[in-house]
């Protein structure tokens, strides 16, 4: 009841706060309208979705994106899972080596990928290895911090029983967490992979390859059949990895 009675005045300063800030940014209602009326005009000239004769080039900028979307969580995963048991409490028992390690995750997902694409780009030139490396250091913190989480919620009584078999800490942690822990980190590496390759599109836009590329190069020259046509396998390519994933994840969080 009491959360009830204050649902007002919540409601009240929600819609103070965005009041006020539309009008920060300059959300006048003769801009919004104009707005709506040249989005109309864009879309108006995105019908009909067209390839403009390039399908096999979008096809394969797709296929990069998807490339670079899997190269780099793949790579985030495999440096992630070392980091992830110095991280964890139950394994390293000294805390300061874990805070140090812990802090180093937020150093690295601090940033996000569309900044680490930028500098990338401008280190190792356009095209996907910027992108993969962009996915993957952000992704690498993110990870860890989620991988040290699954060991420490981990049971115990696995591990005290391996080690009351006369098994060593090294076969207490890959026969007694990890087996635990697995699931959780395979589900999450699926979500992240559906995730990057959303991010991977973007990434393309700066530089980075792939068909972000592609369709920032038709909204640059005003081709805005192809561009939706672009968009459309964009959605079309996710939505299905999106099913996948969720399959896999269900299957591997029930197993």
């Amino acid at each position: 009841m009491r959360a009830l009675r204050g649902a007002p005045l919540i409601f009240g300063a929600g819609f103070l706060l965005l009041v006020v800030g539309l009008w920060r940014v300059d959300a006048s209602p003769a801009r919004v309208l104009e707005g709506v009326q040249k989005l109309g005009w864009l879309v108006a000239l995105m019908w009909p979705p067209s390839p403009g004769g390039a399908l096999r080039d979008l096809l394969g900028a797709l296929a990069e994106t998807l490339a670079m979307a899997f190269l780099g969580t793949l790579l985030a995963a495999l440096v992630a899972l070392p980091l992830s048991f110095l991280g964890a409490g139950n394994v390293v028992a000294n805390t300061l080596a874990r805070f140090t390690i812990r802090r180093s995750y937020d150093g690295l997902r601090a940033v996000d990928s569309l900044v680490w694409a930028l500098i990338f780009v401008s280190a190792v030139g356009m095209g996907p290895f910027a992108g993969i490396l962009a996915l993957a250091v952000p992704d690498t913190g993110m990870l860890a911090k989620v991988f040290a989480e699954a060991l420490e919620s981990a049971e115990r009584r696995q591990v005290e029983g391996v080690r009351a078999a006369g098994g060593s800490r090294l076969q207490a942690i890959r026969f007694g967490l990890l087996p635990q822990a697995a699931p959780v980190m395979l589900a999450q590496v699926l979500y992240t992979f559906e995730s990057n390759t959303r991010s991977a599109t973007i990434l393309g836009v700066v530089g980075a390859g792939g068909i972000g590329l592609a369709l920032s190069d038709r909204i640059r020259i005003n081709n805005w059949d192809q561009a939706a046509f672009i968009v459309l396998m964009i959605l079309v390519a996710v939505g299905v990895i999106d099913w996948c994933s969720r399959r896999l994840r269900l299957r591997l969080i029930r197993a």
